[in-house]
């Protein structure tokens, strides 16, 4: 395959000019960002904490200092302009981080509309038996400094951030997300997270997440549910139905609570499949809860299998975007770096979608880093780098370990 083509544009502004030009000025006058920028408008921002993401800066000046030293190609970004570090920090703080929530979900809404198909991608170890929708609730943790972050300090030493997820199998896109503290306990955002959901639809979540009352409702919509169930869950087996022929199936049993007060918030009847689940390459039992009577054991079990699914998203995001250093320590600040993130995520992924990239999410990504200021058709130079195979790198030697202050010799 011939060499991607040259453009006009920069890489940076290529993938920048994914989002509709009309958005980020609407949302910024519904929010009333504009209002309070001068020199730094909310789309230079925008440009800014994107290019942040994709370069992994730790800092103010390393943004503000590699785009002043490459202004003449961050003009063509929409005439974007590069901040000063107070500038930047100021915006930062004192701009709604709402703006930035809004424009992922409206650029997420305009990518599915304009790419019939995006977000095609299913979980390969999805059951494919399922024809209603699948949806992963979770959330995890991100690490912050505990000395300088008040607002998310959840124990004496620790402060966090903490990301919960409503994440579509069919699409492995999000469908809900709220970025909080890490202080408040899983199952206070249960509500928020299943509030989309439909009659017929299947939501899969663990244990921490579990709140009768609110399993009571999502039955009471039609919604099914799977989770593991509580260690000290009171409960009495009122009937017990046949053995499965899958041998790793332990016990498949029909229950009611027994406590009064678990008994008042789901007086309904429950189901407990109790079964052998291979675990790091150790079988473990586990007990699974659900409100469907009619789904074979095995089957309850692969749908919590499904969960699993949403840690790879997670690693994804983790191990590629910068969520580990932040450019502030206000709750504005951070929200903001957090809401960008996920906007970059989702147009790399429709970068990927639409180029048919046949390797992995991480391999794109530092393909982008690698070559931000290059003024390659973007399109091309990912389809000619996507004809290589994807398979891990060889290596003739093992690499020292290295730690400070320790010679490897």
């Amino acid at each position: 395959m011939s060499e991607p083509t040259r453009s006009k544009y920069a890489i940076l502004s290529q993938l920048c000019q994914m989002i509709p030009a009309h958005l980020v000025g609407k949302i910024a006058r519904a929010h009333g960002v504009d209002k309070k920028a001068r020199t730094f408008s909310p789309w230079s921002h925008v440009v800014t904490l994107l290019f942040a993401q994709l370069i992994h800066a730790s800092s103010l000046h390393h943004v503000c200092d590699a785009l002043r030293s490459h202004l003449p190609k961050l003009l063509t970004v929409r005439h974007a302009t590069a901040p000063a570090k107070n500038t930047l920090s100021h915006a930062n703080r004192n701009r709604d981080a709402a703006m930035a929530e809004e424009l992922f979900w409206s650029v997420l809404a305009h990518l599915q509309e304009s790419h019939p198909g995006f977000g095609g991608r299913t979980y390969k170890a999805m059951p494919r038996r399922f024809k209603k929708a699948i949806a992963v609730v979770d959330s995890t943790t991100i690490s912050l400094v505990a000395n300088c972050i008040d607002w998310a300090r959840h124990r004496r030493r620790k402060a966090a951030a903490k990301l919960h997820l409503n994440l579509d199998l069919q699409s492995f896109l999000p469908r809900i997300a709220i970025v909080d503290g890490a202080g408040q306990h899983d199952k206070v955002r249960s509500h928020e997270l299943c509030a989309n959901l439909s009659k017929g639809e299947i939501v899969v979540f663990d244990k921490a997440y579990i709140d009768y009352e609110h399993l009571w409702e999502l039955d009471k919509k039609g919604v099914f549910w799977v989770t593991r169930a509580k260690d000290n869950m009171a409960y009495r087996c009122v009937k017990r139905l046949p053995a499965s022929s899958n041998p790793r199936i332990l016990r498949d049993d029909i229950i009611v609570m027994k406590n009064e007060a678990s008994k008042k918030k789901y007086g309904a009847r429950l189901r407990l499949v109790r079964a052998l689940v291979e675990v790091d390459g150790e079988e473990r039992e586990m007990i699974f809860l659900t409100n469907n009577m009619e789904w074979a054991a095995s089957s309850v079990c692969d749908l919590y299998k499904c969960r699993w699914s949403i840690e790879v998203f997670f690693k994804e995001i983790k191990q590629t975007l910068q969520l580990c250093d932040f450019l502030g320590h206000s709750k504005n600040a951070i929200l903001w770096q957090v809401w960008t993130a996920l906007l970059l995520y989702i147009l790399v992924r429709a970068l990927s979608f639409r180029t048919s990239w046949r390797c992995g999410f991480k391999r794109l990504f530092f393909l982008l880093r690698s070559c931000l200021w290059d003024t390659f058709d973007l399109t091309g130079l990912v389809k000619f780098h996507g004809t290589a195979s994807g398979g891990l790198p060889m290596k003739t030697c093992t690499e020292q370990l290295y730690l400070p202050g320790l010679s490897p010799w």
